[in-house]
């Protein structure tokens, strides 16, 4: 239920979560001063679901494989002048309420820009090109259009965008695990769109030459080395990110394709077994 308050203009805090159950409460407990908060619980295998209701949050089943329109489905469900897009991994301090509240009360922006502040493998990134990272995360629902793109989504709304000055705490990369999977949701996506677009055939030269220039942008380009070891873990991790991107779109450009290859196989030894009886 929406609390009721006459001192400031309704807030809803969206988090868009699967199996994000180590994460989920922790990030309600920093959202307890907007008006509700609603997680969009997509198809989860962990206890986040029931997790989130019992920390006070209404909670929604929704699965698509686009970011987008799972953001934009959680929209539908939104009672309020204003929302607040948060991922389960983020932490919202005190001070960024404050000034998120601010804003509200006091302007007629339309969104506000929020910087963010990552932390990769427990360290706080300063360089490496992570230092730069803003997302426009709350909207007045009526100057909002909707969410776009299939990777990276990206909102459309119309009027006047404010930048704040507190950070976002973005706590991701927790181990090489967790960063894995998060490859794993995301590469076959952008190796389909590359795919798509008609991009060039790949050849081993192509994953060697991405998979360096990035490791090189990161690293080395953008500074990533004065963040010390975890700098260059992550240069590497994002390297490693940018050889799978296009090792996937290899795949996809294979004629025949691999699943008609392994069919094919399949077909030969089954063909043995017949010429032996």
């Amino acid at each position: 239920m929406i609390k009721s308050n006459i001192n400031h203009p309704n807030i809803t805090a969206i988090i868009v979560a699967k199996d994000e159950a180590k994460m989920i409460v922790n990030c309600i407990n920093t959202l307890w001063w907007c008006d509700e908060i609603l997680v969009v619980d997509c198809a989860s295998n962990d206890d986040t679901a029931k997790l989130a209701e019992t920390a006070g949050a209404r909670v929604v089943s929704f699965s698509h494989k686009s970011m987008a329109k799972t953001r934009n489905e959680a929209l539908k469900r939104v009672k309020t002048q204003w929302m607040f897009y948060v991922d389960a991994d983020e932490r919202v301090t005190p001070t960024l309420a404050k000034e998120i509240m601010v804003w509200l009360e006091t302007s007629t922006a339309a969104a506000l820009k929020i910087p963010r502040q990552n932390v990769h493998y427990g360290k706080i990134m300063q360089h490496g090109g992570w230092e730069q990272d803003y997302v426009t995360r709350v909207f007045n629902k009526a100057h909002f259009q909707n969410w776009f793109g299939d990777i990276h989504e990206s909102p459309k709304f119309e009027g006047e965008l404010i930048e704040l000055q507190s950070p976002l705490i973005h706590l991701t990369h927790r181990n090489t695990i967790d960063g894995l999977q998060k490859t794993m949701s995301w590469t076959p996506i952008e190796a389909d769109l590359l795919a798509i677009a008609g991009s060039k055939p790949v050849k081993i030269r192509t994953i060697l030459r991405k998979g360096i220039m990035e490791f090189v942008r990161r690293g080395v380009f953008k500074l990533g080395f004065r963040d010390g070891v975890e700098g260059w873990i992550e240069a590497i991790v994002q390297g490693m990110n940018r050889m799978l991107v296009y090792t996937q779109l290899w795949e996809r450009q294979r004629k025949p394709s691999l699943d008609e290859t392994y069919q094919q196989i399949e077909q030969k030894i089954f063909k043995m077994w017949q010429d032996e009886q």
